[in-house]
């Protein structure tokens, strides 16, 4: 799926003021992009540790170096840096869950020899469970990102600096309805999207302390801005409450050609063209905008479900790519799982994802709720019976089929796993 490239964006190009009905008209064709599932992507960040000494702070130069090593490998992935040095592999579009599978692997096994050599690993873990935020890029875009997200809190340079995700990448699905109409698909994302939370929290420790989260990342995501990070809360059509959505959400910066780019404090977009703005937006700040917006699933042409933490090992993270991947795109694993998960909207209530109980209950308590473990059990068996369908390997299905024995038939989560951080051989356990 494209990747955001954060970080390359520059400034606005040349172009016709944007009004009002224009945007929603463009946001009305840009979000959903319809049709038969056929493509699936994925987007992995890592953390890169010290694989001796993996509570060790890495230098920059050392985190620099890496990186150019790194970059000069051949991948098929597109490949970024967050601002706190995580890694980010982002798949191209791939016609079948092995085609994406198999090429990520291959660029994650090129990857991890080149950083072995320099003694460093990928660890994936949903948050740093040591190190404090130590922002390392310093850009324009993140430098408007810090300021605007520091209003809320501190959770904004947890989150840019520390966190680590699985986001997997589905089209959008049929115009009609059913099991693999978009409207379907839209709404079991953000249902669905709490047993994912749950079932793959990996994140219970911050900066060497328990939290009380299983997914500590989840949390920070839900702390970070009381609108950027929601699901859009309206009882309209999707593609009518998305862009209701953006042009209501406050625009995080405006960008200049010389200087720091402006910070507008609760500066909507839709106030900004009504003229609210320091000059009027054209497309380009419409496009731009969009990659600032972190809803748990963001439509961008295709759904992006951004709520997974990232997983440890070597095989992890292909566990929740094959799981979603199967209980989205098999109708008859879809529909089984609309039918489990319709219910959860009664513990989620009226607030918007991530702000509700139902996901909050995701994070904090993992599987160890028992509405959520009984949930994750129907859907880690409908993903099983779905996978040899979509062509899953021998390997792929018995990773699956491992994760599941070990912890959603017992009613538990990576998190339940994870040994404190002062013990030493965490870390260990978890970069390989």
């Amino acid at each position: 799926m494209p990747p955001d490239t954060l970080g390359r964006h520059g400034p606005p190009v040349d172009g016709a003021p944007l009004g009002e009905e224009e945007a929603e008209g463009l946001l009305h064709g840009i979000c959903f992009k319809t049709g038969p599932p056929r493509t699936v992507g994925v987007e992995l960040e890592w953390l890169i540790h010290d694989r001796e000494h993996p509570e060790a702070v890495v230098s920059h130069d050392r985190l620099r170096a890496s990186a150019d090593a790194v970059r000069a490998t051949s991948l098929d992935a597109a490949l970024t840096f967050e601002p706190g040095g995580q890694l980010e592999l982002s798949s191209r579009p791939a016609g079948s869950l092995m085609a994406c599978i198999d090429a990520t692997a291959a660029d994650l096994a090129s990857v991890r020899d080149t950083l072995g050599r320099a003694g460093l690993v990928l660890a994936g873990i949903g948050v740093d469970p040591w190190h404090s935020p130590r922002r390392l890029l310093r850009e324009p875009r993140y430098d408007a990102m810090e300021i605007a997200l520091d209003r809320s809190g501190s959770a904004g340079r947890a989150m840019m600096c520390t966190s680590a995700s699985v986001q997997v990448c589905l089209d959008a699905g049929e115009e009609e309805p059913g099991p693999l109409g978009y409207g379907r698909r839209w709404q079991l994302g953000h249902l669905l999207g709490a047993v994912l939370v749950a079932a793959f929290a990996n994140s219970p420790f911050r900066r060497g302390r328990r939290t009380g989260w299983r997914s500590t990342r989840q949390a920070l995501w839900a702390d970070l801005d009381p609108h950027r990070t929601l699901a859009p809360q309206s009882l309209l059509a999707p593609r009518d409450a998305w862009a209701s959505h953006v042009l209501a959400t406050p625009v995080m910066c405006v960008r200049t050609d010389d200087g720091p780019w402006d910070v507008p404090d609760g500066l909507t977009f839709r106030d900004w063209i009504r003229g609210g703005g320091p000059r009027p937006p054209v497309r380009a700040d419409l496009d731009y905008h969009l990659t600032t917006l972190f809803p748990p699933v963001r439509p961008r042409g295709h759904l992006e479900l951004r709520m997974i933490d990232a997983q440890s090992g070597t095989d992890g993270w292909l566990v929740p790519l094959a799981v979603t991947t199967a209980l989205f795109d098999d109708p008859e694993a879809a529909e089984t799982v609309y039918r489990t998960v319709k219910p959860l909207a009664e513990t989620a209530g009226s607030p918007a994802a991530p702000r509700n109980p139902l996901w909050t209950a995701a994070a904090r308590e993992g599987l160890s709720d028992p509405e959520l473990a009984a949930a994750a059990a129907v859907c880690f068996r409908a993903a099983l019976e779905a996978l040899p369908g979509l062509g899953a390997s021998d390997h792929v299905i018995g990773t699956v089929a491992a994760f599941h024995e070990r912890y959603v038939a017992r009613g538990r989560c990576p998190a339940d796993d994870l040994p404190d951080p002062a013990q030493g051989p965490y870390g260990k356990g978890l970069v390989r």
